[in-house]
């Protein structure tokens, strides 16, 4: 409890401010405080509700799981450390798919019954929403009551109100909702909900030190993406393609009090007025954050790479994505090696620490002289400035066109990274996340309500890979999934 009572002393409050005597509701985040509070989705939809009127607190999962068990506490909240069972209603922001444990977690450490179907009409409604709901949410199931899918500004005030209420009647207002999806009435997902562009930018309610991006105001630079590649969630056809913000409504947003400026968007290094946005935040003395550096941009507009240095960046970030110009040009991947070239000789001009470069191991076709053609251009980058691979393993996914294209093998992607490694040593650094791990996402991507009951065993039986897979064994749907691992 010291712990969130320093939080909350630390905390700059940029928005709507908590007030008691109105409906009650809790938002959930099922990672720790440093994470949710560096979701801007989680903070748009605090907003939301606070400005509709909702006595809306926050939850997140204990820094610590095991001690907080330990102490026998149920999980309160941060505003008045109620205990989160005490809510009519508790939405939990989905991020992605290994995030679900933490949704099981936080329910049990609660005191809620973790599955829907052992709650009475005494426990709160469930409702899940967030990032997760534009893919694949099937897994989340048999814990929620209901789901918000896609964009929730228009959706989450009328599903909150009516969830204080009857729980059919509740249900049945969901059902009615756009994206709205009911797990214990249907199996198939309806389409996704897309909010108005009026409701646009999303932004921070509270800058804190404690956040992953420490002391940030996070600002919706522009939503969705206008581009086709073929492995991403949020591709053009998604959900209608890249809505711009205007630079001067979004300069207008940001607080004096606001230290550093973080520009989210799916695509935000595309937005055509880009340069002169950086530049005013820039004049006001503000430090800068950027999401999803497209190389083949930083590469035509170099300003951008100028800017956050000036604004405090040290690491350029850019994304490749594929370990071959074929591969690249297959996915759909607008980026070439010149791109990258450049983006290494800005970095180096602005004297950034390094050049880090997001890969993809495990795409569908990969070969080992597509590897070795990702070492001998890394080497070429490395001669220029200091590289780093941060790598991933390929995870297909629901509404992209590789959903079917199956996930690689962990045993392949740990060969495929060792690869990697030995060719690089000493010339580049590769930091690359878990072919396991990735194995699991894979699995839940494309799995469905009993998948998510086969994490809820897993996490029972301690949570280690080996307690996934066993888990995921006894699912006879997942037989073309398992023979891949």
């Amino acid at each position: 409890m010291e712990a969130i009572r320093r939080r909350i002393a630390s905390e700059l409050l940029v928005g709507p401010a908590f007030r008691q005597g109105g409906r009650r509701a809790v938002l959930l985040y099922p990672s720790p405080y440093r994470v949710g509070m560096s979701s801007l989705g989680f903070q748009q939809i605090l907003r939301i509700l606070r400005e509709d009127g909702f006595a809306v607190e926050r939850a997140f999962l204990p820094d610590d799981v095991e001690a907080w068990r330990k102490s026998r506490r149920p999980l309160c909240t941060y505003e008045t450390g109620t205990p989160v069972n005490a809510f009519p209603v508790v939405g939990i922001s989905l991020a992605y798919e290994l995030e679900l444990a933490g949704v099981i977690t936080a329910l049990e450490l609660s005191g809620i019954p973790v599955l829907r179907k052992d709650r009475t009409h005494m426990d709160p409604a469930i409702v899940i929403g967030g990032p997760l709901t534009f893919s694949n949410p099937l897994p989340a199931g048999p814990f929620s009551d209901a789901m918000l899918l896609g964009e929730a500004e228009e959706t989450v005030v009328p599903a909150f109100h009516a969830a204080l209420g009857e729980r059919a009647a509740f249900l049945d207002v969901v059902e009615g909702l756009p994206g709205g999806f009911v797990p214990s009435r249907a199996d198939t997902l309806p389409p996704i909900a897309k909010a108005t562009d009026a409701l646009l930018p999303a932004r921070s309610m509270i800058i804190t030190p404690e956040a992953e991006l420490s002391n940030m105001f996070l600002l919706e630079g522009e939503r969705g993406c206008h581009r086709q590649c073929t492995f991403c969630v949020m591709r053009r056809s998604t959900n209608g393609g890249m809505r711009l913000v205007e630079p001067g409504r979004l300069n207008g947003i940001v607080p004096d009090a606001a230290p550093r400026v973080g520009l989210v968007g799916a695509a935000i290094s595309d937005h055509p007025k880009l340069v002169p946005l950086l530049q005013e935040l820039i004049d006001r003395g503000k430090g800068l954050g950027i999401s999803s550096l497209r190389a083949d941009r930083v590469a035509r507009k170099p300003d951008i790479a100028r800017l956050l240095r000036e604004g405090g960046y040290k690491t350029l970030t850019v994304a490749s994505d594929a370990a071959s110009a074929r591969l690249r040009r297959e996915i759909a991947k607008g980026t070439v090696e010149r791109h990258l070239l450049e983006c290494a000789r800005l970095a180096s001009e602005y004297k950034y620490k390094v050049l880090k470069v997001y890969m993809m191991v495990g795409v569908p076709d990969e070969t080992d002289e597509d590897l070795d053609e990702l070492i001998e251009f890394t080497l070429r980058l490395a001669a220029i400035h200091r590289v780093a691979l941060g790598i991933a393993p390929f995870v297909p996914k629901f509404n992209t066109p590789l959903i079917d294209a199956g996930f690689a093998g962990i045993k392949p992607v740990e060969r495929r990274l060792k690869r990697l490694q030995k060719g690089l040593r000493g010339r580049a650094d590769v930091r690359s996340t878990s072919a396991r791990w990735a194995w699991v996402e894979a699995v839940l991507a494309q799995g469905g309500p009993a998948e998510g009951l086969a994490v809820l065993e897993a996490v029972h039986a301690g949570g280690r890979f080996a307690d996934y897979k066993r888990a995921f064994a006894k699912v006879p749907a997942l037989e073309r999934v398992t023979r891949a691992a």
